[in-house]
């Protein structure tokens, strides 16, 4: 597990390096970002395919943003792109691993994935099932305890949940 985490962080660490290399120039102003989205699929160290190319082009046109598969799909279906469910939440947990999303679960039955990331820390509205971002510096988490015998923290993940007074 712990050899996991070290190779997500040299590829996040890989990916944040090469995102915002250009094949050409005004490749980041494509019509439908599908030479933005190559550039981070390879960056990321994955193969552009066609259903990767789709799916990064809907996820990361419209800057940081919380999807889950569901949302995603029906967005993708929207769009024209046919996909199925499984590929989406296939597609999502690859773009995890390479380090271009993150993963927040907020229950047992409801994970959202976030194109944000760098450090902050997540409100729930729970009347809505809506994330929103709380920036890393607005939060501090204190009486972490020690981790068991060769073990070391990665990392401490806070979801504050709220409902609409």
């Amino acid at each position: 597990m712990r050899a996991l985490r070290q190779r997500r962080k040299v590829r996040h660490k890989r990916y944040m390096a090469l995102a915002s290399i250009r094949t050409k120039p005004g490749c980041e102003r494509a019509k439908d970002g599908v030479e933005s989205a190559s550039v981070r699929l390879r960056a990321a160290g994955l193969r552009p395919t066609r259903q990767r190319i789709s799916l990064a082009g809907l996820l990361f046109r419209h800057g940081d943003r919380h999807v889950t598969a569901e949302s995603l799909h029906a967005e993708a279906a929207k769009a024209g792109v046919r996909v199925s469910l499984a590929t989406v939440y296939n597609t999502l947990h690859q773009f995890t691993e390479a380090g271009m999303l993150n993963e927040v679960v907020v229950d047992s039955g409801k994970a959202y994935f976030d194109t944000n990331t760098g450090d902050h820390q997540h409100f729930y509205i729970e009347d809505d099932g809506e994330l929103i971002d709380i920036p890393g510096e607005h939060i501090s988490v204190a009486g972490v305890p020690a981790p068991p015998a060769g073990m070391a923290v990665d990392r401490v993940d806070v979801v504050v949940r709220i409902k609409r007074a």
